[in-house]
């Protein structure tokens, strides 16, 4: 007659004696390492692409206030010469807004700039034509 002990799979024999495996293999931790690095390699450029444009919308927003208030200020001083914005930021404050007058076609370029980086290599600008600069940020 055989043993009942004999017909068991080693793994249920190790299972019964408590000698089976706790915690991972080496080879378990490297995939896991190497799924995580993947993701973040796909995932980090998105985030930052996603942030500098959301740094972008923030001057969009200051520059087309502060053109609303200069047209405002036009229509009651017939001269953008006298007129500044009142805001000199963007408005959750990541942009300095600046005003130049153009003396050759009587309107006004503002540029908003930022310490940040926000993916453009130059300030943002609008004028007073309504013509956004450079394009790639608009």
């Amino acid at each position: 007659m055989e043993h009942p002990v004999s017909s068991y799979s080693p793994y249920v024999l190790r299972l019964r004696a408590g000698r089976f495996q706790h915690g991972f293999t080496l080879i378990e931790m490297l995939i896991v390492v190497a799924v995580i690095g993947i993701l973040a390699a796909i995932g980090y450029p998105r985030y930052t692409a996603y942030v500098e444009r959301s740094l972008r919308s923030d001057a969009h927003a200051g520059l087309l206030q502060a053109a609303s208030e200069m047209e405002r200020c036009y229509s009651r001083e017939y001269s953008y010469e006298d007129c500044t914005p009142d805001t000199a930021e963007s408005p959750d404050g990541s942009y300095t807004i600046t005003k130049s007058v153009e003396d050759d076609d009587g309107g006004f370029t503002l540029t908003a700039a930022t310490e940040r980086s926000d993916g453009c290599d130059s300030g943002i600008t609008l004028n007073a034509l309504g013509e956004r600069a450079p394009q790639e940020c608009w």
